[in-house]
């Protein structure tokens, strides 16, 4: 487990003495007065920035070499899949071993898997089956450094921090999502597929040195149980919480139904709007920026009462915007739609790991984020291989479609029948 070192935070100057303008940045950025997690936000965003470059290139690459929807679903399929088959396992890892040292070899494996796929398209001898391989190999990589960066933010932070510090690493991450398809684009064009995957591969290295200048100690557990009592203690915790159990089965449900619109964005563009990579790229931007939008506001408000309503009422607004690009047919409409999208998604996301991480103690919290993660990201790889394939039957408006009311469903279920979410 990992203890804060919260020293290098700066006093708060004199109210009276500051300009609104700095008030609001101090708040909104409350969370970068505290080294540690300045240095990794900016590696994280850095390689963020990668990883998004590399996946532009890749989707657009399948959709190429295959001319499939179903092929999109699979490779995204087969790139979530570890985290459904060894997030659990990683989360009791995270609680027991020094949290930096797994997710510098997490980045590790996802560097070497980028250079690889940069080689094979370089030399033009790249298929189909390497990119589902080398897809699954480097998700093996996040399945283990997941839950560890997870449980690693808290104790870069003090906890009435924490909300704010998941707001600022949401907009990193969104921040790349704006930048990291604009910047693929451009590559593409200029350098062409492979230059993509060994910028990303290139990416890594910076996150690397941002954890191994991380000034957070690693403290043993003293009374370390075997790895499935350990498992059973974390899956029976999240059982007896009500509210937490509802927030992870809320969180697959968001990603389940919510991530095929991104997966499926390639079809459509191609499909609806008759236009190429460029466009793709551009239309993912608007999706970043508004996350971005999103979890600046999510930062702004920091921990506030109704956080739980508020997530449910901005999961009924997400589904409500996924049908209406689905039957959008004007690309600057779409593109609003999809800016709109980006920052209610963002903000489910940012309250709901929030609401998690303020509700699990630091003993528990990497066996805890674990199963959320699972919950979180196993809804990916499911929703995208179901949505792939009824793209590839029906079409990707009806999964749109389809999937957008399933979302309103849910939240309205909850905002109904509560389960503890309401009054958080």
């Amino acid at each position: 487990m990992a203890e804060p070192l919260h020293s290098d935070a700066p006093t708060d100057p004199d109210s009276t003495s500051t300009s609104f303008g700095y008030r609001v940045l101090r708040r909104l950025g409350a969370a970068f007065t505290f080294r540690d997690f300045r240095v990794l936000w900016l590696g994280a965003f850095t390689s963020t920035t990668g990883s998004w470059m590399q996946q532009v290139a890749q989707r657009w690459l399948v959709l190429t070499l295959t001319g499939s929807a179903f092929f999109l679903g699979l490779e995204s399929f087969l790139a979530q899949l570890p985290i459904l088959l060894f997030t659990l396992i990683g989360g009791v890892i995270a609680d027991r071993k020094d949290r930096r040292y797994l997710l510098i070899g997490s980045q590790y494996v996802q560097m070497t898997s980028a250079f690889i796929l940069a080689a094979l398209v370089y030399f033009d001898i790249v298929q189909i089956w390497h990119i589902l391989l080398l897809s699954f190999v480097s998700g093996c990589g996040q399945a283990f450094g997941g839950p560890a960066y997870q449980s690693l933010l808290p104790a870069l932070v003090p906890k009435q921090t924490l909300p704010n510090a998941i707001a600022l690493n949401s907009i990193q991450f969104n921040l790349a999502r704006v930048f990291g398809p604009l910047i693929a684009g451009i590559t593409l064009a200029a350098l062409g597929t492979a230059a993509c995957f060994g910028l990303n591969g290139l990416s890594f290295f910076v996150v690397i040195i941002a954890l191994m200048s991380l000034r957070v100690k690693h403290v043993t557990p003293t009374n370390q149980r075997s790895m499935m009592e350990e498992l059973r203690g974390g899956l029976s915790y999240v059982k007896h919480e009500g509210a937490l159990l509802t927030l992870t089965i809320l969180a697959f449900m968001t990603t389940f139904l919510g991530l095929p619109l991104l997966t499926l964005l390639p079809v459509v563009t191609q499909s609806v709007f008759q236009e190429g990579v460029g466009q793709y790229s551009q239309m993912l931007a608007f999706s970043g920026t508004g996350a971005v939008i999103g979890a600046l506001i999510v930062a702004w408000l920091g921990k506030f009462k109704r956080m739980g309503l508020t997530l449910l009422c901005m999961q009924v607004a997400f589904g409500a915007l996924i049908i209406a690009f689905s039957f959008s047919r004007i690309m600057l409409l779409s593109e609003l739609l999809l800016l709109l999208s980006g920052a209610t998604l963002i903000m489910v996301f940012s309250l709901v790991t929030s609401l998690v991480q303020l509700a699990v103690p630091n003993e528990l919290r990497g066996r805890v984020m674990s199963i959320f993660m699972l919950a979180f990201r196993g809804g990916m790889p499911l929703g995208d291989l179901m949505g792939g394939f009824l793209a590839s039957q029906i079409s990707a408006t009806f999964v749109l479609t389809l999937n957008g009311t399933l979302l309103v469903f849910v939240a309205c279920y909850f905002l109904v029948r509560s389960h503890g979410i309401r009054e958080l």
